[in-house]
């Protein structure tokens, strides 16, 4: 069973603080009727009478001299808990889980978090890494905030929003050559092929490709890591296809060389949320630092085109 509200309680406090109702009420912007009806209905739900009229001026009774020690603890303990909630209203603690995939771990998603960062210092941000489908399970658990993932994410649980294209390319080793150079299905297949884990979303589009291509994709080797598949190629033991996320243009390449598939493939990045997920402020920071990175991501590869 609940108790008298705080107001009830600050109110009485007030009277017996300015010793009269008037200065009391006028101290709050009320009416000298509203602060007694306050009063009274105190009194009426504690069962006691808490003030009593010594001449001129409204003193506690004992039972409200008792009162009053403990309205001063619920003040100041009413006054830490706005100080502590304050940060959270305004945005600058909380806490945000994302999870993604690895390879936009490594290439996008360390843009948006240092931007996150400096914006809000005191937000803890967690990163899960997982494919597509552990993520969407762990968003519809509410274990994730927000998933960035390839897409499609399909669920009546989720809003979806498509946030940057990723073409994928042909990874090879550098004695292989053709750098640059477009290459199809079948020349492809004839290396030793070192591709995703086959149940990610991103190995489902590199199999689709290779078949509308007339060939079977047959791996020799099959990871969920694109660093890992990077360094097997580098070393002379195959080839890959790889989103170009994992190849900023300013990187050294290595020992690797890439070239674009023919036909192109890419693959969809987008945000995944709850539907019925309410964007608090860290919340909705993460997903504009997705978008204005994203954003960037786009521009630049705009103006690459434009040089070429």
């Amino acid at each position: 069973m609940f108790g008298p509200d705080l107001d009830l309680l600050f109110a009485f406090r007030a009277v017996a603080a300015s010793g009269g109702f008037t200065r009391a009420a006028e101290a709050a912007g009320l009416s000298q009727s509203a602060m007694s009806l306050k009063i009274r209905r105190l009194e009426r739900e504690l069962g006691v009478r808490l003030l009593e009229r010594v001449g001129r001026r409204v003193t506690p009774t004992e039972a409200g001299a008792e009162l009053l020690v403990h309205v001063d603890r619920l003040e100041a303990a009413h006054a830490a808990a706005i100080a502590a909630i304050t940060p959270h209203r305004a945005g600058a603690i909380g806490r945000v889980a994302i999870g993604t995939g690895a390879t936009a771990c490594l290439h996008f998603l360390p843009g948006p978090l240092r931007t996150l960062r400096e914006r809000m210092p005191g937000l803890e941000i967690i990163v899960r890494t997982g494919d597509t489908a552990d993520l969407l399970t762990d968003l519809e658990a509410n274990r994730l905030d927000v998933a960035l993932v390839t897409l499609p994410a399909t669920g009546r649980a989720f809003v979806v929003e498509g946030l940057t294209d990723d073409p994928l390319v042909a990874v090879m080793p550098r004695e292989a050559g053709g750098e640059g150079e477009p290459i199809g299905a079948a020349e492809l297949a004839r290396h030793p092929l070192i591709l995703y884990e086959s149940h990610g979303a991103t190995r489902r589009i590199v199999d689709d490709w290779f078949a509308a291509g007339g060939v079977a994709a047959r791996p020799v080797m099959e990871l969920g890591s694109v660093e890992t598949i990077r360094e097997l190629v580098g070393a002379g033991l195959g080839a890959a296809v790889l989103p170009s996320l994992a190849f900023p243009p300013e990187a050294p390449s290595g020992a690797i060389v890439t070239r674009p598939l023919s036909p192109p493939l890419e693959r969809r990045l987008g945000i995944v949320l709850r539907r019925d997920k309410v964007l608090e402020p860290g919340l909705r920071a993460m997903v504009q630092a997705l978008r204005a990175a994203a954003g960037a991501r786009q521009a630049a590869a705009a103006a690459r085109l434009r040089r070429t």
